[in-house]
């Protein structure tokens, strides 16, 4: 089959598109014809080896999983023999750990959940790890209820789009921070209000806000407090990978946020990394719903992955790039 692998920790150019085998099905696993793959901060940190306290889980001096890709959309084509939720036909979507830019894959039966039946194959590609993100920074970590005044920082992104949606749903106010081209889109989210970052602060009016989602990964903490209610809840969404070769931008949320929050009276946490199947069928729901719209920024075939990773690099897209690797309908 083929697919988009890397051999060593390095720049998009260090990709290549190779033959290998086909994933061996275990027990509980489901083999999977991708249709369709996500493109998010995590598949540039596995690409870049940084920040280095990556390495131990991906590898220290090279890269354990040559194939790159965890969000996937596509068909169940084989099961294994202890697998019960699935039979081949089945249209799925969910994440793998052993590369989704490829014509096939492997994931865990608990990884996967049904398709949303309305979202093309390309848009379900665009939700699980950004939206069990945003799921988790508004319901588990941000507490969000009907009333509460949210206010979501990278608003436009993979992560920010899905969240302005989702706290919408759950009954929210929401404010989203963008730069000025993108005001309109985030608006068409449902965004009650847009704050332009290029003009104003997101202390604008005040300590107002219930919960704020940074996806953004670079505003000090004692900033973000600024636009929290007195015992409002920060809800601090990855890092900007690029600030530090240990730690990236994460040193926040692993370090500063914990002890602060031990001495204020505001909730600074970490959203945190799980990725569960219940998560998948309730982001599936939002969708059918009409409550949860994931946007595809631009799609990218997989021989051109390595463009995929520059357009979200550099362009900073609205919503998620996808590749596409099986159906043109897609």
């Amino acid at each position: 089959m083929k697919a988009i692998v890397h051999d060593r920790y390095g720049p998009p150019s260090a990709l290549r598109l190779r033959d290998v085998d086909r994933p061996h099905v275990g027990d509980r696993e489901v083999l999977v014809r991708v249709h369709a793959a996500g493109v998010d901060p995590g598949v540039l940190i596995f690409l870049a080896g940084r920040p280095y306290l990556v390495r131990l889980a991906a590898g220290l001096r090279r890269p354990r999983v040559p194939v790159l890709g965890r969000d996937v959309a596509g068909v169940v084509t084989e099961v294994g023999a202890r697998v019960t939720r699935f039979r081949p036909g089945d249209e799925v979507y969910g994440t793998s750990l052993r590369g989704s830019y490829a014509e096939f894959t492997v994931s865990h039966e608990r990884r996967l959940a049904g398709k949303p039946t309305n979202l093309t194959f390309a848009q379900a590609a665009a939700v699980p790890v950004s939206g069990m993100t945003a799921l988790r920074a508004v319901r588990d970590t941000g507490q969000v209820r009907p009333g509460h005044r949210v206010l979501v920082i990278g608003a436009s992104g993979g992560v920010g789009s899905q969240a302005v949606q989702i706290a919408k749903a759950y009954g929210a106010t929401v404010t989203g921070v963008c730069a000025p081209m993108k005001t309109d889109f985030v608006r068409s989210l449902g965004a009650d209000d847009v704050l332009d970052y290029t003009r104003e602060e997101i202390d604008r009016d005040g300590p107002v806000y219930d919960v704020v989602i940074d996806t953004g990964g670079n505003r000090p903490l004692s900033l973000l407090r600024r636009a929290l209610t007195p015992r409002g809840t920060l809800a601090l969404v990855g890092g900007d990978w690029t600030r530090g070769a240990l730690l990236g931008g994460y040193g926040r949320q692993m370090f500063g946020a914990p002890l602060l929050s031990s001495v204020v009276g505001h909730r600074l946490r970490a959203v945190s990394a799980r990725e569960r199947i219940e998560d998948l069928d309730e982001l599936r729901d939002l969708a059918e719903s009409g409550a949860l719209t994931p946007q595809v920024d631009r799609s990218f075939p997989l021989a051109e992955t390595a463009d995929a990773l520059r357009h979200f690099t550099d362009r900073h897209p609205a919503g998620k790039v996808v590749v596409t690797v099986s159906d043109p309908a897609t």
